[in-house]
């Protein structure tokens, strides 16, 4: 690997190469010179003002939690965190942090696309729920009954041995997939789960070389802020837990060691130097004369996932900073608001009629417009509310906010809420 697909690479990890790429399409597209997709900005209040009336209806008080997958385990008002809770009693915080992580992160790689005819009815409560939080409620139960763990003395973890251990079948019984109850693209789960554990196993630095886990990136963390990284950084998060933490920690420095150790697990996607890009996409406006100007990255679930374990560290003590440099996430009930109420629109009606694969011009282009968009939606409503972006982040926004505004505005319009673009899910990007 050359200097230059070596900074390629670090640039392509980052938020600022996301929102950049995702500009140059916005740019394109006020420019008429896209291929798919218009922008029309004086639809841009009409989007803000409904975002704010669902943020109102949500949260009358405007006390918006973060954006994150811990908001789906409490779906049909179910306390299953206080459950989880319970559980975890006379664990250390650390501990418990680590148990957080392992839950999450799992929950965040299963969160692709369901498909509009699944279900999960939860044994404990009768309760059936679909999409992303029948997702949800399913990876939770699965995680408390051990389904990844290889040790039973410890079910309450995810670890390598496992993942990889893990089989179609189990998998398939603990989202109650069937023939008459089709889960999409259940295979491609198997296999990035299979993958992650042999990723944990690839990042020791990251995961723990004993026993690794994906909740053993909270003590490479408390390294990182501590300023003290060692070779075992097992022992020496949990040797030095009980020494005053320091209370600063970069949003973006949580992305960035999400993105290094689980890059590896996408599949089949665009590689610099042999290294996997995981959500980075080409199209064919992309040009220059850097080597990472021929790609945007979005890395939907990455970051996703990096709002997700956000609250555990929280709860550690520390302050999470630069919450804004990481971006709006590309996926469809975003973009969906913003073509359902004609902030976008596309130039071929049969666009809307098709299926489209993620690596398609039709898609990237969304996805990036629907990245952009964010942005300034965001603005518009702070400007309206009078709020500055500390007192309304953007991950506030959107949990507020726009995906749920685009879920509330599919269902108004389509059978089944159906997103306005159909997506042909491999069961890793959306």
């Amino acid at each position: 690997m050359n200097n230059h697909e070596q900074e390629a690479i670090a640039y392509l990890r980052t938020p600022a190469a996301i929102r950049e790429g995702c500009d140059r399409f916005f740019t394109l597209a006020c420019a008429e010179e896209l291929a798919h997709f218009r922008c029309d900005l004086n639809q841009l209040d009409r989007v803000a003002h409904y975002t704010i009336e669902v943020m109102r209806d949500e949260y009358p008080h405007f006390h918006i939690p973060f954006h994150s997958r811990w908001r789906h385990f409490e779906a049909g008002n179910v306390p299953r965190l206080a459950e989880l809770a319970q559980k975890l009693t006379g664990l250390t915080p650390l501990e418990k942090a680590q148990t957080q992580f392992d839950l999450v992160i799992i929950s965040v790689l299963l969160d692709a696309g369901a498909g509009a005819d699944w279900q999960y009815r939860e044994l404990e409560t009768g309760l059936v729920f679909a999409r992303s939080e029948g997702l949800a409620v399913a990876s939770f139960r699965m995680f408390c009954q051990g389904t990844f763990s290889s040790n039973p003395e410890y079910p309450l973890q995810v670890d390598a041995q496992g993942l990889q251990e893990l089989t179609f079948d189990r998998l398939a019984r603990g989202f109650q997939g069937s023939q008459i109850n089709p889960l999409l693209s259940l295979e491609g789960r198997l296999k990035l789960l299979q993958r992650l554990g042999q990723s944990l196993q690839a990042f020791p630095h990251l995961f723990g070389a004993d026993n690794p886990r994906p909740g053993n990136l909270v003590n490479y963390l408390l390294g990182l802020v501590r300023g003290t990284q060692t070779k075992n950084q097992e022992n020496f998060a949990l040797s030095s837990y009980d020494s005053p933490l320091p209370t600063q920690l970069a949003a973006t420095t949580v992305l960035s060691a999400v993105l290094e150790g689980m890059s590896n697990i996408w599949p089949g996607r665009l590689a610099i130097a042999g290294v996997n890009l995981g959500d980075v996409w080409t199209h064919s406006a992309l040009e220059g004369d850097k080597i990472s100007d021929r790609y945007v990255p979005f890395h939907k679930l990455s970051q996703w996932l990096t709002y997700s374990l956000l609250e555990p560290l929280q709860e550690l003590g520390l302050e999470i900073t630069g919450l804004d440099e990481l971006t709006g996430l590309a996926e469809y009930r975003n973009g969906g608001l913003c073509l359902d109420l004609g902030l976008l629109a596309v130039k071929d009606p049969a666009i809307l009629h098709q299926r489209h694969l993620p690596a398609s011009e039709v898609i990237v282009e969304w996805r990036a417009l629907t990245v952009s968009l964010l942005d300034k939606i965001a603005a518009t409503i702070r400007q309206h509310l009078n709020l500055t972006a500390e007192q309304l982040p953007l991950v506030k926004v959107l949990q507020g906010g726009t995906w749920t505004a685009g879920r509330r505005i599919a269902a108004q319009l389509r059978t089944g809420g159906i997103p306005p673009i159909q997506i042909e899910s491999d069961g890793t990007v959306f």
